[in-house]
């Protein structure tokens, strides 16, 4: 689920202005995976900016209080949601710590860093949210640790159906403070795409790798 409209909206108009959220499907980016894509998000470039930062911190804050009240444990996905969770666990005075996707392969071959103690409540924060792979291998580890997570919490998901189905597999709710949606309706409203980039953008999230293709043959 995202948060409220009108919070949902804010979030997306900041994202937008500060350019954390790019849109250009006239001139795709191409991401890790190696699929074309309309839009771009790094929500990293939020934590320049002190307003911005603070709000972020506060909606989440906010949310896990409404939502779970007070758990034991904040853990940030790394490495985008160290940050993130960090400032969140010292607004609400928990313990911190951040969990990798996979060991590491050297030192103490850690997965996760910090204390988690079996039996822990604990709520997971994210930055970004595409299709949750990565961002569910932490939370797996984290219940391999013994702890009771509660749910995860993001600044931004793409919407797209693959994490849908994997967050329920995963039986592991995800709290999002704007959407895919929400921001296509703040960048129309605010001019940054036109009535055929929204079209656009709606056909690469109804199926990404078919767009990727399409783009990649003309």
């Amino acid at each position: 689920m995202k948060n409220n409209d009108q919070a949902s909206h804010t979030m997306a108009g900041f994202l937008l202005q500060i350019k954390a959220i790019k849109l250009n499907p006239a001139k795709p980016f191409t991401w890790a995976s190696g699929l074309k894509s309309p839009i771009y998000c790094d929500n990293r470039i939020t934590l320049s900016y002190h307003k911005i930062r603070t709000y972020i911190r506060q909606e989440f804050v906010r949310l896990i209080l409404e939502k779970y009240e007070k758990p034991d444990l904040i853990a940030g996905v790394a490495t985008g949601g160290i940050a993130q969770g960090a400032l969140v666990a010292q607004e609400l005075g928990l313990p911190f710590a951040y969990v990798r996707t996979e060991k590491k392969t050297h030192g103490l071959t850690n997965q996760i860093e910090g204390i988690v103690e079996s039996g822990q409540s604990v709520v997971v924060i994210e930055d970004l949210v595409s299709t949750g792979g990565s961002s569910l291998l932490a939370v797996e580890a984290l219940r391999q640790a013994g702890a009771d997570v509660k749910g995860m919490f993001a600044i931004f998901t793409y919407d797209l159906l693959a994490a849908t189905e994997n967050f329920r597999k995963a039986s592991c709710e995800l709290t999002t403070l704007t959407d895919f949606n929400a921001l296509l309706q703040k960048a129309l409203e605010e001019n940054y795409i036109s009535d055929t980039d929204m079209q656009s953008l709606l056909e690469w999230k109804l199926n990404p790798q078919a767009w990727s293709k399409a783009i990649q043959e003309l």
